[in-house]
């Protein structure tokens, strides 16, 4: 506004302060500080801002709850769509109310989601949850594996053939027969109490000393570490 009350165009003004011409325009034409007019643009959940009126009236405050209320509806948008227009026509208009939106787990690979699977950790609920509710295949590996976990920790012979069953009515068909090959030494590690990994140990404990040693030592020094002196 100096520039222009000096004299100056505004092509020179534009120019000169390396702004847009149409910058230069907006600011001679106002008497004071152009203040930016807000643009009120429609959204898709406009059409459910009755449901969720009526559900902030009740007391629901989790835009996440609330989303997944709309998916079940027909919505397809994102979750933050619907936390922003709860904060924008709802949270803001009643202090004291708290929205709030629970954090996203991070994507995890195919190896730590199969991880989540059988550890099943209250923090992956919702991720585990979205995963099955997306893949149904995957619910029933997820079904079959974990009751392959507790069978096998509790020992439970009498579910063997049952397990079996579902297994090979699932994804999972392909392990399954490669157990049924084995039967007879899957029922012997259900009933006895014995188990190779002592043996897996010792072997581990071997060749990580052999690669420690590898051409820089004889056998004569190999056996000593191994057995002792």
């Amino acid at each position: 506004m100096e520039q222009l009350r000096q004299g100056a165009s505004q092509a020179a003004t534009a120019r000169r302060l390396a702004i847009d011409r149409r910058t230069v325009r907006r600011w001679s034409r106002s008497r004071g500080f152009p203040e930016r007019k807000p643009v009120h643009r429609r959204s898709c959940v406009d059409r459910y801002g009755s449901y969720l009126c009526q559900r902030w009236e009740h007391g629901w405050r989790n835009a996440t709850q609330l989303w997944r209320e709309l998916r079940e509806q027909g919505f397809s948008g994102q979750r933050k769509i619907v936390y922003n227009w709860i904060r924008q026509h709802l949270g803001s208009a009643r202090k004291g109310s708290e929205l709030q939106l629970c954090t996203r787990v991070p994507r995890a690979s195919p190896r730590r989601t199969a991880w989540l699977i059988l550890k099943n950790p209250e923090e992956s609920r919702f991720y585990l949850d979205e995963v099955f509710r997306r893949s149904p295949e995957i619910a029933i590996c997820a079904a079959v594996a974990r009751e392959f976990v507790r069978m096998i920790r509790e020992r439970d012979t009498a579910a063997w053939q049952p397990w079996l069953a579902s297994a090979l009515r699932s994804p999972l068909a392909g392990f399954a027969r490669h157990l049924r090959r084995d039967e007879a030494a899957v029922l012997g590690a259900l009933k006895t109490r014995w188990s190779n990994g002592p043996v897996e140990g010792h072997v581990h404990r071997l060749k990580l000393i052999k690669r420690s040693m590898y051409g820089r030592a004889r056998f004569d020094l190999l056996r000593i570490r191994v057995l002792g002196p």
